[in-house]
């Protein structure tokens, strides 16, 4: 009987608690022009992308080798903040969660390295793509 009657309380909560939105013109108007403004920002971006990678693909003469140096370069910009909080997760592992165990050290020590090579790779194959393709390419 407790059973059905929470069922039943429920149920009735959730029937009470919704209701019932009408749209004005108004609101239409205002989801109307929160879209367009949406979508031209889009095309802002877009427009905006596309002219950094005919920059690159000017600059190095071939269209897949400059959508690689764009996309090392974007690789390059996001990896920073990406490998930053990692060795501040591998810092926090090592340094706080590891003065009582020593497995925990030796994990955030290993998180490190690997956030350290990640970011030490990534900042130095748009540098290294760039010297074999202009320097050694012709």
């Amino acid at each position: 009987m407790k059973k059905v009657l929470v069922f039943l309380t429920v149920l009735l909560i959730m029937i009470l608690s919704t209701t019932i939105v009408l749209a004005t013109e108004q609101n239409k108007t205002e989801i109307n022009t929160t879209n367009k403004e949406t979508t031209s920002e889009i095309i802002e971006q877009k427009e905006d992308a596309q002219s950094k990678m005919d920059k690159y693909i000017e600059d190095y003469g071939s269209e897949t080798y400059g959508m690689v140096a764009y996309v090392l370069n974007i690789i390059s910009i996001y990896s920073i903040p990406f490998c930053f909080v990692g060795i501040a997760i591998g810092a926090t592992y090592q340094y706080a969660i590891g003065t009582r165990r020593l497995d925990m050290k030796q994990k955030g020590f290993a998180l490190i390295l690997s956030f350290v090579t990640i970011l030490v790779i990534c900042q130095v194959l748009p540098l290294i793509f760039l010297v074999v393709v202009k320097g050694w390419r012709g």
